[in-house]
């Protein structure tokens, strides 16, 4: 009974992921949860094995529309507008019920990187707006690696509650 708790735990955790929410970190807590009140259950080892991937998971999450808005051509700044939007928006977001967030997380990076893009000087709104959908293609692909990560999470802690 206590596994399929977990199981259910982590599962809500993973559906977490893809609002914007801290899903990854609630993995990690519940798998510290089930280590203390089942013991001998789930190692150590495991515990700070994926607390580093959703520390990796995070540091990729909030990097990759700032990257992906240089990869297409923009400047450094709007790279940070990205990173800034991409957060702002998901905070705004946050008020409509399940899909605000996520829909906050990608037209902040959209707007952010465009916003400071046309700040640099000699930039057309043409280049702005194609820095703009790099950054925000970098954050519906940092929202799948996330979701990918959670998966490798939930599951890392499953394996070893069963072996």
């Amino acid at each position: 009974m206590d596994v399929l708790l977990l199981a259910a735990i982590l599962l809500l955790s993973l559906a977490l992921i893809p609002l914007g929410l801290p899903g990854t970190w609630l993995m990690v807590a519940a798998g510290l949860g089930y280590q203390l009140l089942v013991p001998g259950s789930i190692g150590w080892f495991s515990i700070v094995g994926t607390a580093v991937l959703a520390t990796i998971a995070e540091i990729i999450e909030f990097t990759l529309a700032g990257q992906y808005a240089r990869k297409y051509g923009g400047s450094r700044r709007a790279g940070w507008g990205a990173m800034l939007g991409g957060i702002l928006g998901a905070f705004m977001g946050v008020p409509v019920p399940i899909v605000g967030p996520v829909i906050g997380a990608f037209l902040g990076a959209f707007i952010g990187a465009f916003a400071l893009e046309l700040t640099v000087k000699e930039r057309r709104t043409g280049d702005a707006t194609r820095v703009a959908w790099g950054a925000m293609v970098g954050r519906v692909v940092a929202a799948a690696m996330k979701m990918a990560f959670g998966v490798l999470i939930a599951t890392w802690l499953m394996l070893d509650v069963w072996w």
